[in-house]
């Protein structure tokens, strides 16, 4: 039983690590595009384009005028 309560208290760290490792490789191409000038525009301007894109389709499913 001890070993079972070791092991529960282990888990936090594992997620947090686990949620670190998911971010850091879900966003190193991104870090990785921003760093030349002409492939920094043309990523903010899609990220614009993206959020645009999904606060209008949010506002018109939602009905908010």
């Amino acid at each position: 039983m001890d070993t079972f309560w070791s092991n529960l208290n282990k888990f936090p760290r594992f997620l947090i690590s686990v949620l670190i490792g998911f971010f850091l490789t879900t966003f190193q191409p991104i870090f990785e595009l921003l760093q030349e000038r002409n492939k920094r525009f043309i990523s903010i301007m899609v990220l614009c384009l993206c959020f645009s894109i999904l606060y209008k389709t949010l506002k018109l499913m939602l009905a908010l005028n």
